[in-house]
């Protein structure tokens, strides 16, 4: 029961924390608010804060640990069958389910990140980690083609790229619309260039010896025919 009590209560506060701090980021502004108004304005201590964000910019994106490591679980359990492409396309949309879930959250959030240099820092660097999650995975996927490497590299940077072009869109649409129809159609982008256009890797075809003789206009076609097949090793 204590333990069912405590797991209940964590995420409340949590929720609390996030909530008092974009209060407060809207009416004063993310530079001129503290840990300690935050804090303050939520009801709890200095150290209940730092247990669940480790800085002041990590209470801006509450939610990115917990996605990255269902990207990480859902990634894990792909299937040897499973097209590597599509199956990280299908990963980028858990990033998206999860911006959709709270829309009034995430407009904010990417209104104020465009305000504030620090926080755009930030956002591009937990993009980055979601590029890595993805990279690593198509690396171990693709780890017997001579291209795996550059190819992962680019196919994870396409991903991260149509996924975020989808959802800059619908937030500064201001979180109208269905999020999730303009990135499955990014995304079908991405599988129809990468998941079927296979043909650029394949082995180059077995191609027959071209022989070239040259000689006079004169000559007779058996002893042209006899020169030919002396190049070829069949006299």
């Amino acid at each position: 029961m204590g333990t069912a009590s405590t797991n209940s209560t964590k995420p409340a506060m949590r929720d609390s924390l996030v909530a008092a701090a974009f209060q407060l980021f809207l009416e004063r502004g993310y530079e001129q608010t503290t840990v300690d108004d935050i804090v303050t304005l939520a009801g709890v201590g200095r150290r209940s804060f730092f247990r669940y964000f480790p800085s002041k910019e990590d209470v801006v994106f509450p939610d990115h640990e917990q996605c990255l490591a269902d990207m990480t679980r859902f990634l894990a359990a792909s299937a040897d069958s499973d097209d590597p492409v599509v199956r990280v396309c299908d990963a980028a949309r858990l990033v998206m389910r999860m911006y959709a879930e709270n829309p009034t959250f995430s407009v904010q959030r990417y209104r104020l990140t465009r305000e504030v240099t620090g926080l755009r820092t930030y956002e591009l660097s937990v993009v980055w980690r979601y590029e890595k999650t993805l990279g690593d995975y198509l690396r171990t996927r693709w780890a017997d083609r001579k291209d795996g490497t550059l190819r992962a590299n680019v196919v994870a940077a396409a991903v991260v790229a149509a996924h975020n072009h989808a959802l800059r869109h619908w937030l500064r649409s201001g979180g109208k619309g269905d999020p999730r129809a303009e990135v499955d159609g990014a995304l079908e982008f991405v599988r129809a260039t990468w998941a079927t256009g296979q043909a650029a890797a394949a082995p180059a075809e077995e191609t027959e010896d071209i022989v070239v003789v040259i000689t006079k206009r004169s000559t007779p076609m058996w002893r042209v025919v006899r020169e030919v097949e002396s190049s070829l090793g069949e006299d």
